[in-house]
């Protein structure tokens, strides 16, 4: 067991000679589209500890951008993967049958939300799972519209980058992209598109979809539905308001639409909920799941009502899909996050997160809101509370300051700090983490 007192442990100034060595290769080789937070060259982890290539050992609040949710190389999970790979490691789940996939298929349709009959597409990642989530909805309702939300994002292939709405670079120099995509603003009540304040609102954002949207230039009977994540992620962990997703469900049963729900970053425990749609009761019609899944083994699902998921064979499919190994993997994590209380665990921790943020909040003129549900947490940054001007070159300054001093946390949206850590986190690992970011906070805020 590793002594709290020395965690983190920089042994030397990061990037080291060895991790500089590697980062040369990675100049010569690696593609520049890959838009790295810092100079962190990852040697091994475990649990919710990076060791570097020289030496320097880090506490990680990303968790592989939540991922390793039950933590790095979880010994259960590492069991699982060593003694599937010497039975079978692949033989395309698309055109034959194997037990790993269905078991893992029968647990995620008993743990999703919603008490019917479900049915599951497997993927290899959060953008397929989206893109077969938009594809089954399409192929089912025969409608082209869909109703996607700025600041979501969704990923990067093709059809989900049609419906992503996080960054312009992520979109620019690759239209024309799938048609038949409408963005809306997403309840993001610190930032309000239309200058509301909540609850006053009377959910303006919404009424603005049914009554400007659907009335003036998108018809509501060709529009499938609506396709969200429940937080934010990578625009800067938004939560809506209270109502919110009751107010969307309303409106998408009103005109027989679908509520297709993103859950790549936010599901397996990460917000303190299983799936985070949770929080406020609703059952969707299609859940995207990734991330979390298979602690950090390549795996994605689509899981919809069954009834939707009704598209004729050959209509969707992929040969990697559904591998055996990342379905042991996935069927260990699963049984880790109940038998671990990690669920629970996050609930717990992140409450306690916030509330240390928010008393932050009150010293430090940077933060300008603290948000988010269990260990998924962000922290807003401003130069003027007043204005609400985003304070991007600080919230850079204070993630490469933490890295230096061996906490990994990056950031999302405008310029919020993410606070991710693996739902294995103990409390005192917690406190560490803080305080190094209050040091670093505290010196940036000071100019």
């Amino acid at each position: 067991m590793v002594e709290l007192k020395t965690i983190p442990d920089i042994k030397v100034t990061p990037p080291g000679p060895n991790a500089k060595k590697l980062l040369e290769l990675d100049d010569k080789y690696i593609s520049p589209s890959y838009a790295r937070f810092y100079p962190l060259v990852v040697d091994s982890a475990k649990d919710c500890l990076l060791k570097d290539v020289d030496g320097n050992t880090y506490l990680d609040f990303n968790a592989g951008i939540s991922v390793v949710n039950v933590g790095h190389s979880h010994p259960k999970v590492v069991k699982a993967i060593q003694n599937q790979a010497t039975k079978l490691i692949h033989y395309s789940n698309t055109d034959f049958y194997y037990e790993e996939s269905l078991l893992l298929a029968e647990k995620l349709c008993n743990v999703t939300p919603g008490n019917f009959p479900k049915r599951v597409f497997f993927t290899n990642s959060g953008a397929e799972a989206v893109e077969a989530s938009f594809k089954v909805a399409r192929w089912h309702t025969r409608r082209p519209q869909i109703v996607a939300f700025t600041k979501g994002f969704h990923g990067r292939t093709m059809g989900a980058l049609s419906l992503t709405g996080s960054k312009v670079v992520q979109r620019r120099w690759f239209f024309p992209l799938v048609p038949g995509v409408t963005h809306v603003p997403f309840g993001y009540c610190y930032r309000c598109a239309f200058k509301e304040e909540y609850p006053g609102c009377d959910f303006q954002c919404i009424n603005y979809i049914d009554e400007v949207v659907f009335e003036t230039f998108l018809p509501p009977e060709e529009t499938l539905g609506f396709l969200f994540e429940p937080i934010q992620g990578e625009g800067g962990i938004v939560v809506p308001p209270d109502g919110y997703f009751q107010r969307l469900r309303k409106l998408a049963a009103k005109h027989n639409m679908l509520l297709i729900d993103d859950e790549v970053q936010t599901g397996l425990g990460r917000t303190g909920k299983l799936f985070a749609i949770e929080h406020w009761g609703i059952e969707p019609d299609v859940i995207a799941i990734a991330k979390g899944i298979a602690a950090g083994l390549p795996l994605g699902a689509c899981v919809a009502k069954a009834n939707i998921m009704d598209w004729d064979p050959g209509a969707h499919a992929s040969t990697f899909a559904g591998n055996p190994v990342s379905c042991v993997a996935a069927l260990a994590t699963l049984n880790i996050l109940a038998d671990e209380n990690l669920v629970d665990n996050a609930a717990r921790l992140g409450e306690s997160c916030i509330k240390r943020l928010k008393e932050m909040q009150e010293k430090y003129e940077l933060i300008g809101d603290v948000r988010g549900k269990g260990l998924f947490i962000g922290i807003e940054l401003v130069k003027d509370r007043k204005n609400k001007k985003p304070a991007k070159e600080e919230a850079h300054e204070i993630i490469f300051q933490c890295f230096k001093k061996g906490l990994a946390i990056i950031t999302a949206g405008y310029s919020t700090i993410r606070i991710a850590p693996p739902l294995v986190i103990t409390e005192e690992l917690m406190e560490i983490g803080l305080e190094i970011f209050e040091e670093v906070l505290r010196n940036v805020n000071a100019g």
